[in-house]
């Protein structure tokens, strides 16, 4: 069965930095994403990345600041996140698809899901 499994959350201050991974059970995924979702926001495709070649996408709002990155020897995705902000504030999800193509991060999109990890910037 699919598991998804985040870890690296935590607090940190602004302008700080934190690492997300995110460990799949299985290896046929062809993309992978990173969501977050804050108190009474809607949720918000940060980044994926296609397992066969690479290939990223960054919403606006992170560009820059935030990396995405895999080891697909270890069916591993991670989210480096530098210069944090406190409106980085919120539960992030890791999400897969099975189904062939590199896409965006739309929720839609997208198979199976992990639990979250919760991150916290403070000013």
């Amino acid at each position: 069965a699919w598991q998804l499994v985040e870890s690296g959350g935590g607090s940190v201050q602004a302008g700080g930095s934190l690492r997300l991974s995110c460990a799949a059970s299985e290896y046929s995924y062809s993309t992978m994403a990173w969501f977050r979702q804050a108190p009474g926001k809607e949720r918000e495709g940060v980044a994926s990345i296609y397992k066969s070649d690479g290939r990223t996408y960054y919403a606006d709002s992170v560009k820059g600041r935030f990396t995405i990155s895999q080891d697909n020897a270890k069916n591993t995705v991670y989210l480096q996140m530098n210069s944090l902000k406190p409106e980085d504030s919120a539960m992030y999800y890791c999400a897969a698809r099975d189904i062939y193509g590199f896409t965006m991060p739309l929720g839609r999109r997208f198979n199976y899901w992990g639990q979250g990890t919760q991150v916290t910037v403070s000013s």
